[in-house]
């Protein structure tokens, strides 16, 4: 047995804890990770100009792979630390857990509460300079990740901060290069770039956030004077508005800022993106609790006094104010507690009470202003509908029941099931067409392995209300072998696979399908999303014969490489997968030891919706512009992405 000794305890010093785990601190080494070492820098500044420091923040991707930050706000401390005996400059950027965030002396509102913002973006980056303009003199700093002896150092000063000279600014600018020793990939994308400083523009009213692209030329300026009132405007556009302008309230009650801007459009889905100091919350929590219960009993009681609901029928319920709602909750408040460092669910228990008071005493003198009386009504008028198709239909005179009970005698005949019953280790794979579902029965592991052949195409759930989506055979057997149920009766801990893996054909048909159960997932069973449990397989295109092999390729660049390390070699094309025999099945796409499959997730919830609504939705002219926009019509025939399992 080895010796197990106090010497064999490894201290990793300084940010050599990032650089070893950096799963921890940024999710993941994928494009998301990367993106966030620049979001790291970007709040810092909007934290500044958000607390009345200054109000321009200028974001550059430049040629050489790295991105810079500027603002113009008081500048990062550069005078001595009184404990560490380092400047302010190395503090924030060598030092974890360290800022001017943890107390309510200089940032009255942050979204910064951890202090490992800046330090993490540094260790993870080969080179990262600090330019500080403050009190009249200009500072600069330098760090690296310095390998000596096998060993990387992470973000070490290599120029440690000194005086450079005179200037009439004030502010800070980063400059850094993502390390490729760290990130499979360390270039920037423009569009995702830009959807969060249109995001940020949004939530900070007034602020100017100039982003430029110097590796193509591209410059975009940003400011919007009405705030998430614009926001919801944007966040509507491709719908149809019922009334304009959008609602908006705004107040603060005991040091939590709440505002809120509402809209309703003629779809059936409810989007609320809620925000807390500028930090999505894409999982809700007590302030999305507080709105809801306002909203619902402020509309009850204006419908109550304009008598537009009848004793007989009872009061709405909440679902019924929320079926094509779209709303923006903003709320900033000190001490803020979220749920984990990745912040996607707030936890302050007063900030539901805060919220919900704000939101009912808004609502409320809305909804009593005269002029104001029409947008009621049409709320109203658009709940009494929701809640008549809620009572009208036999699946939805008893909803919860049909969406949590769906009858397991569907699954007969049609679920292949495995003999596992341990969640944790089964995989659900949705596949397409009854032919290539017999391929993947014959070719699956029984033990962990099930396969549910799709019959037909499912419904596009993107335009039908919800009582629509359960009356479709193969969703509702889709939903009866997850197990979960659906919309507000979830409930995650009833999930019978650990991953579900959609398997369709590399072509159009097989896309749209896709397209289809991804829209389904999206909008009823978006936990499944968050909680990383949905997969898309990846089947290879092509099979490379030769004399004295056969190679499999994934993507058009693998088969170019294939081809150019032999001679006198055959292609097949995989377009469909009932063309391949069971072993080639299992070989390729479902053996764990040898496949590939992308793990499905959300990083921008907006972004998400508004790509749905595009491409799913009614308004075909903005489908087309989409398609003109970002189609690559010179490789149409690569349809797929060879990545790792379990990367986003």
């Amino acid at each position: 047995m080895a010796s197990y000794d106090s010497k064999d305890l490894i201290v990793l010093e300084g940010l050599d804890a990032v650089r070893m785990r950096p799963g921890m601190y940024i999710g993941t080494t994928g494009v998301n990770g990367l993106h966030h070492l620049l979001w790291e820098i970007i709040d810092n500044a909007i934290d500044e100009i958000a607390n009345g420091y200054g109000n321009k923040v200028e974001v550059i991707l430049h040629k050489d792979g790295t991105a810079s930050v500027q603002d113009n706000g008081r500048g990062i401390p550069v005078s001595p630390h009184p404990k560490l005996k380092i400047s302010g400059v190395e503090v924030v950027f060598t030092q974890l857990h360290a800022g001017g965030k943890f107390d309510d002396n200089n940032y009255k509102y942050s979204g910064g509460l951890h202090g490992v913002g800046a330090s993490v973006t540094n260790a993870l980056s080969r080179w990262l300079e600090v330019t500080v303009c403050k009190d009249g003199k200009k500072y600069f700093a330098r760090f690296e990740s310095v390998e000596s002896n096998g060993k990387i150092h992470s973000g070490s000063p290599v120029q440690r901060l000194k005086e450079i000279g005179n200037t009439n600014l004030k502010g800070t600018h980063v400059r850094f290069l993502p390390d490729d020793r760290v990130f499979r990939d360390v270039k920037f994308d423009y569009d995702t770039v830009l959807e969060r400083l249109k995001e940020t523009a949004f939530l900070n009213k007034g602020v100017h956030i100039e982003l430029k692209d110097e590796r193509t030329n591209t410059h975009q300026s940003l400011c919007y004077e009405g705030g998430i009132r614009d926001y919801v405007s944007y966040l509507t556009e491709d719908k149809k508005p019922l009334f304009a302008p959008p609602i908006y309230i705004e107040n603060e009650i005991k040091d939590t800022y709440v505002s809120l801007a509402i809209q309703y459009v003629d779809t059936y889905i409810d989007n609320i993106f809620s925000y807390v100091n500028n930090i999505p919350t894409p999982e809700g929590g007590t302030h999305e609790v507080g709105f809801k219960v306002a909203l619902t009993k402020v509309l009850n009681d204006f419908a109550k006094k304009n008598n537009l609901i009848k004793e007989k029928d009872g009061l709405f319920i909440g679902d019924d104010f929320r079926e094509g709602l779209v709303a923006v909750l903003s709320v900033k408040m000190k001490n803020v507690q979220f749920e984990g460092q990745t912040k996607t669910k707030l936890g302050n228990v007063e900030a539901r009470s805060r919220v919900e008071s704000v939101c009912t005493q808004g609502l409320t003198e809305f909804f009593a202003t005269k002029k104001n009386e029409n947008i009621g009504k049409i709320i109203i008028e658009k709940a009494q509908l929701a809640s008549k198709v809620r009572a009208a239909t036999k699946r939805a005179k008893d909803i919860n029941r049909a969406k949590n009970s769906i009858d397991n005698s569907q699954l007969i005949g049609k679920l292949a099931s495995c003999t596992s019953r341990t969640p944790e280790i089964n995989e659900l794979f949705i596949v397409e067409g009854k032919s290539a579902g017999g391929t993947a029965k014959q070719a699956r592991d029984r033990y962990f392995q099930a396969i549910l052949p799709l019959r037909g195409k499912p419904l596009n759930s993107e335009k039908k209300r919800l009582d629509q989506v359960l009356a479709n055979e193969e969703i509702r057997t889709i939903i009866g072998a997850i197990g979960t149920g659906i919309g507000q009766d979830f409930k995650l801990e009833n999930l019978k696979y650990n991953k579900i893996v959609i398997l369709s054909d590399a072509d159009q048909d097989g896309m749209h399908i896709r397209s289809i159960l991804l829209t389904f997932f999206f909008r009823y069973m978006p936990e499944l999303i968050t909680n990383g449990n949905i997969y898309i397989g990846m089947p290879p295109l092509y099979k490379v014969s030769s004399k004295d092999k056969e190679v499999y390729c994934y993507t058009d660049e693998e088969l170019a490489y294939e081809t150019s390390l032999v001679k006198n070699y055959t292609i097949q094309r995989y377009k469909g997968l009932g063309e391949m025999d069971a072993e080639q099945l299992w070989t390729t796409t479902m053996d764990p030891q040898k496949r590939n499959m992308m793990r499905v997730s959300v990083e921008d919830k907006v972004m998400a919706d508004k790509v749905i609504t595009t491409w799913m939705g009614d308004d075909v002219s903005a489908r087309k512009d989409y398609i003109n926009k970002n189609a690559n019509f010179n490789k149409i025939d690569n349809f797929t992405t060879n990545k790792p399992e379990d990367e986003e």
